[in-house]
């Protein structure tokens, strides 16, 4: 009975609409054989909670419909977890490589939106950052795009986070370092 129960709070939990989606990019691939071209879809599907939960994923079908769907399953399989300042920015500035293509994120000040370009604008706003400045840099390929941002952003850390690693507590992390004064 307690293995029904649990089965069915897993299917529950697939089922509860807790996370978006975006459509990346799809691509269509041809393949020549004797009677003519048989044709192939890749896509490439962002998912996340808007709540600092995110994922990507990319499946390969016959038809459409079923590439997003086996993307959007691989996704919400690989999903990460970032930290996020007040729920709308990153701690601090990050840059990610992927192969040949480089992202740097920055934080912001409030009311700025999202300023970053293509794929980079699905994993931000499936995230749930609201103020965050992008760039990237080098390939323009959308899954390296992706994978650099995924990157950069397993890379970050909160203050607690750094502050546990260190031995530390998040008061002396947070402190600015104090203006020397100088003898004359």
């Amino acid at each position: 009975m307690a293995r029904e129960d649990n089965r069915r709070d897993r299917r529950d939990r697939d089922d509860n609409p807790e996370f978006a989606d975006r459509l990346v990019a799809i691509n269509r691939v041809s393949k020549t054989v004797k009677g003519g071209k048989r044709f192939g879809f890749a896509a490439l599907v962002v998912v996340g909670d808007q709540r600092g939960r995110v994922g990507f994923g990319k499946g390969k079908a016959k038809e459409v419909p079923e590439a997003i769907r086996k993307a959007t399953e691989q996704a919400k399989r690989q999903m990460i977890r970032v930290p996020l300042k007040e729920g709308r920015t990153l701690h601090h500035d990050i840059e990610g490589r992927h192969g040949a293509g480089k992202v740097v994120l920055r934080t912001s000040v409030p009311g700025t939106g999202i300023i970053a370009g293509g794929p980079m604008r699905a994993v931000f706003e499936m995230l749930g950052l609201q103020d965050v400045v992008a760039k990237s840099l080098g390939s323009q390929n959308p899954y390296n795009m992706i994978r650099a941002t995924f990157d950069a952003l397993r890379n970050s850390a909160s203050p607690r986070q750094v502050a546990q690693r260190r031995g530390k507590k998040v008061a002396e992390i947070l402190r600015k370092p104090e203006a020397e004064t100088v003898d004359a």
